[in-house]
């Protein structure tokens, strides 16, 4: 049965069923028709959505994501109509530097998928170079198989992956690579791959291995978040906790991530880097609070210029 579907100003689905009167000619009996909108169909998406508005600089990140849902559900439709639909293995690339969100998208992508029944679990396993290598000939085949196993049902998400390449031919890394490849081609509908890095590095790493790089089909960028992205991930930190910053210290801080920004573009760890000036600020204020014996509403409040704490460059 056709429906009309209209899209709202927020790029959310909604379908307007349209009644007709049962009786054209006793209009007393008639009452106005109310739209009515059927708000479970794409809950998955708003839900996932929703939360990733509450983050600072995810606006591309939603459009891609947007996009895959997308695909997913009309694949769906697809098959229910008899249609060809397509079974695309759905592993993906993050790229990017550290701080700027990649391990907080891959346990909201798990969250989608879990209620898009493309994942039975939808959780996150995480790892790096040191939970896949091992130290002798078939150890490494035999951790990266037991993360595999962990990871069914859900994503693992292998940090700076371009590690595993790093040691050439006799290096145990490529003996991790290999048996991941493997298990991406026999349980590709299993579990989802994500690996993630540094942009740059993670270009080296796929020209290394020329075949990987189409076992990935989603490629996601996470951009640097600007200063005042920054200071806005600085303010919502405080505010969860009930601080605030005071006029100088906000300036301070301001002025400082600015500062770091422009001498270690390559290094800087953006949004991780901001929460580690956040937790040690809090323990400064304490002791100063501690020290001079104040306890005032407004004080315990504040972080003052005098609080904030830059870890070493």
């Amino acid at each position: 049965m056709d429906q009309p579907i209209r899209m709202k100003n927020n790029g959310q689905i909604s379908i307007v069923l349209n009644a007709q009167p049962r009786d054209a000619s006793n209009t007393n009996l008639q009452k106005e028709v109310v739209p009515k909108t059927i708000s479970t169909e794409h809950e998955a998406l708003r839900e996932i959505e929703n939360e990733l508005s509450a983050l600072v600089g995810m606006e591309e990140m939603k459009k891609m994501i947007k996009e895959v849902y997308a695909w997913i559900y009309i694949n769906k439709k697809r098959e229910m109509a008899g249609l060809k639909a397509g079974k695309q293995a759905l592993h993906m690339m993050f790229k990017g530097n550290p701080g700027t969100g990649k391990t907080t998208v891959a346990r909201l992508i798990g969250k989608l998928f879990l209620k898009m029944n493309v994942l039975s679990k939808g959780h996150l396993i995480e790892a790096e170079r040191a939970d896949l290598v091992g130290e002798y000939i078939g150890h490494t085949a035999q951790k990266t198989r037991d993360l595999v196993k962990k990871a069914i049902g859900g994503i693992l998400f292998i940090d700076e992956a371009y590690s595993l390449g790093r040691g050439g031919e006799k290096d145990f890394g490529k003996e991790a690579i290999d048996t991941l490849v493997k298990h991406m081609e026999d349980r590709q509908h299993e579990f989802i791959l994500i690996l993630a890095g540094y942009s740059r590095e993670m270009d080296y790493f796929l020209s290394l291995n020329p075949g990987l790089h189409s076992r990935f089909p989603l490629v996601f960028h996470f951009p640097d978040y600007n200063v005042e992205q920054l200071m806005e991930i600085g303010k919502r930190m405080l505010n969860e906790k009930e601080y605030l910053l005071s006029h100088e210290a906000e300036k301070k801080l301001k002025d400082h991530l600015a500062y770091v920004k422009t001498m270690n573009p390559t290094s800087f760890s953006n949004g991780r880097y901001v929460r580690n000036i956040i937790e040690k600020s809090i323990r400064s204020q304490a002791m100063r609070l501690l020290t001079n014996n104040i306890y005032d509403r407004h004080d315990l409040l504040t972080i003052r210029s005098n609080d904030l704490f830059f870890p070493e460059n």
